[in-house]
């Protein structure tokens, strides 16, 4: 139950994604709809409703919600569609994700990062989620083909295995660049099999990471 400061400081964040009209009313209600103090943990339960990146376990972050809200409104999705989601991470995005389509198919490498992320989206009666514990360059070809894929982690190139995971006139969304920048948030779009490509934004994200993490 969020108390009143809580409600305050997320309705203050509502007001001001609006103000930066990086999304459409869909993915903001979407947005407002996910508690984000869910998916931190206590030390920084502090920063859930600012607009800024905050550190997760594993070594990892959770994206700022302006970014969250971008990503998810280049997708232009519908609640038909099937989305591929690689880097499950918190699960916030994922969660956003899950209140705008038919059904999530998220890869993570890190077990642990996984369990807790079902473990929110139990608390939130959140059903249409696959989590899958996978190499995030491999995707996930056993559900493909997909209507949406998003990359959560920066892919100095787009991987071959997610183009082949997408399905014809499908989008991808993806943070592209070296580990340490500069990156660009990229919308490409499959036509006739090859990938059309649209700059976003200059972001910075964590790498994409291959394998699976041996202990966690």
């Amino acid at each position: 139950m969020e108390d009143n400061a809580e409600q305050v400081a997320r309705a203050e964040l509502a007001m001001h994604l609006r103000r930066q009209n990086v999304a459409g009313r869909a993915v903001l209600a979407a947005l407002e709809s996910v508690p984000r103090s869910l998916f931190l943990d206590a030390r920084h339960k502090t920063l859930a409703y600012a607009d800024r990146a905050a550190p997760i376990e594993c070594g990892q972050t959770i994206s700022q919600p302006s970014v969250v809200a971008m990503m998810t409104e280049a997708l232009g999705l519908t609640p038909e569609m099937r989305v591929l989601e690689i880097g499950t991470g918190s699960g916030y995005q994922t969660a956003i994700l899950a209140r705008l389509a038919a059904e999530v198919v998220s890869v993570e490498r890190y077990r642990f990062l996984s369990d807790l992320a079902a473990d929110r989206f139990r608390v939130l009666k959140i059903a249409n989620v696959a989590l899958v514990v996978g190499d995030g360059h491999e995707g996930w070809p056993d559900g493909a083909p997909y209507d949406r894929i998003i990359v959560t982690a920066a892919v100095e190139a787009v991987p071959a295995p997610l183009v082949e995971q997408l399905g014809e006139g499908g989008i991808i969304v993806v943070p592209v660049g070296p580990r340490d920048g500069p990156q660009e948030l990229l919308k490409c779009t499959l036509a006739d099999g090859l990938l059309e490509g649209e700059r976003l934004a200059d972001v910075r994200f964590v790498p994409l990471l291959p394998g699976t993490s041996p202990r966690l």
